[in-house]
């Protein structure tokens, strides 16, 4: 019997599949019920899914308040219910064709920057413990309260016209919980025209690119496929600061001991704080031994390390 695999997986999702058949079709391939998500896309969207397995589930936390990075299409001159292709258009068509690139650019840089945004009516948020989209789709009236996010990059790379519509490429860095949709409502909003999204790529997730990302067949395309795990401590060190624990602090930390470090953690590489460091708590590290596997989360507890996450010793990678 093959042991259990543990590590992280970037997954670059087809369209129209759900992000739960994949994560289904990984627990499959892999032989493991024990497979998780640090955020699903669309069935629409594609790109980048990415997802831990066996003890990697512990570390998606860490993870999923990363920022991330779309390729996006918008079209200009009608809403849709859903604020993309696959709702019902509403109202009537409207020529965007006329709009110039210095009107786009002052909406678009009205949108740049912290800014409340209202989600889309089919997300996933939760209202009085139901979906979101559960309660559109049957029929209620859904009203979503505004919420913070930060849109570092809105640009647009090119604009197309197609039967009175204007398309509109873009590119957007945004933090966790931004909706692409809402984006392109709003836009089209703003413009007196309408919006909605009728594609959509995610092309990064913090210091993860999609380029690094597996194809997952469906069922029926094969099983034959070599899906690469990525150790936790590779992983962990790109978007944690790091400290390096020597073997007696190594047994203190599987058994759940706290313990003392003469030296300062190693800043993570690059500015892909996860939220919990930005929501002003304190700031978790990864424990990595010598060999650069990662034994446990540690947080500061005045002159002490105390561990949150211990990876098992059959776990570490």
């Amino acid at each position: 019997m093959s042991p259990a695999p543990h590590g992280i997986l970037l997954v670059d999702k087809a369209p129209d599949r759900t992000s739960h058949d994949v994560v289904a079709r990984v627990r499959w391939l892999l032989g493991t019920k024990k497979v998780g998500h640090a955020g699903t896309l669309d069935p629409m969207a594609t790109g980048l899914l990415v997802l831990g397995i066996g003890q990697g589930t512990r570390l998606l936390t860490h993870l999923v308040g990363l920022d991330k990075t779309y390729e996006a299409t918008i079209r200009l001159g009608r809403a849709t219910a859903t604020d993309d292709r696959e709702g019902e258009p509403l109202g009537e068509h409207v020529d965007a064709t006329a709009l110039t690139d210095a009107q786009i650019e002052e909406q678009v840089a009205a949108l740049r920057g912290d800014i409340a945004q209202v989600p889309s009516t089919v997300s996933a948020i939760k209202v009085d413990g139901k979906r979101a989209y559960a309660r559109a789709r049957a029929g209620e009236d859904v009203e979503l309260a505004a919420r913070p996010v930060r849109i570092s990059r809105f640009e647009i790379t090119a604009r197309r016209e197609a039967d009175g519509h204007l398309d509109l490429d873009a590119v957007i860095d945004c933090s966790s919980g931004t909706y692409i949709r809402a984006l392109a409502r709003d836009l089209g909003a703003a413009l007196g025209v309408g919006g909605h999204l009728t594609a959509l790529r995610r092309t990064a997730v913090g210091p993860f690119a999609v380029a690094d990302g597996a194809h997952v067949p469906a069922r029926g395309e094969g099983d034959d496929v070599d899906l690469p795990l990525h150790g936790l401590g590779g992983i962990a060190r790109q978007v944690l600061p790091a400290l390096q624990v020597d073997a007696a602090q190594v047994e203190d930390l599987g058994t759940g001991r706290r313990i003392h470090a003469a030296s300062e953690p190693v800043p993570a590489p690059g500015p892909h704080r996860p939220r919990t460091a930005e929501a002003g708590e304190e700031s978790p590290v990864a424990a990595l031994d010598a060999a650069g596997r990662l034994i446990a989360i540690l947080v500061r507890e005045g002159a002490q390390w105390r561990p949150t996450l211990v990876v098992p010793a059959d776990a570490r990678c």
